[in-house]
């Protein structure tokens, strides 16, 4: 697997480590020709994980054109170019996942109207993946993740004990139990999976 995640600029792109079966990439994901160029340099590709994200929050009223610009780079031009890319490397049994985020199903509270939007855009972009290239055989999914206990949104951050209430398990995910849909996803289980959003969210949608 591949994950293109925002991070270092496109000087430092070939930084890599190896992580359990697949191959963690560090690169300017708002950059496109940083992206491409992982995606050739790789040469052949079965799974590419797109994880990009950052987390604007804020007032509607005080998003400024700059903050709206970066996100939808990350968020929605990134996940894009990577598939893209990626697409030209890939035959068939390959899968393109892309984590989401639950945001896109559901806003419970204000201030995050652009991250919302970002995210959204992803299950479209799946949608018209799972078109493009099942006549090839490879399947497009994004998993949509809720509040999990990461160094974005740590378990004991200040509102952590706010989002849990919105969950119905009343609890923060685990990075291993979204990493654990990706992987069901990249299995032989996920075949006859394509074109879907799926939450892994501890009923934060429900």
């Amino acid at each position: 697997m591949c994950g293109l995640r925002n991070g270092p600029p496109a000087s430092s792109v070939r930084s890599r480590r190896w992580a359990g079966g697949g191959l963690a990439i560090a690169a300017d994901a708002a950059d496109p020709a940083a992206v491409y160029r992982t995606a050739a340099e790789l040469g052949r590709l079965d799974i590419p994980v797109n994880n990009a994200g950052i987390a604007p929050y804020g007032p509607l009223e005080e998003v400024s054109l700059a903050e709206l610009d970066r996100t939808l780079a990350i968020h929605v031009r990134a996940a894009f170019v990577a598939a893209q890319a990626a697409a030209r490397h890939l035959g068939p049994g390959g899968r393109v996942i892309t984590i989401g985020s639950s945001l896109a199903a559901r806003v419970p509270y204000p201030g995050w109207t652009l991250y919302a939007m970002s995210k959204s855009a992803l299950t479209g972009l799946t949608r018209g993946l799972a078109r493009d290239l099942g006549p090839r055989g490879i399947t497009a999914n994004v998993v949509q993740p809720g509040s999990t206990d990461t160094e974005m949104n740590p378990a004991d951050s200040p509102d952590a004990e706010f989002e849990r209430g919105f969950t119905a398990l009343g609890r923060y995910g685990r990075a291993e139990e979204i990493a654990a849909m990706v992987a069901h996803l990249a299995s032989p289980g996920g075949d006859y999976v394509t074109g879907a959003a799926i939450a892994v969210d501890g009923g934060y949608a429900s």
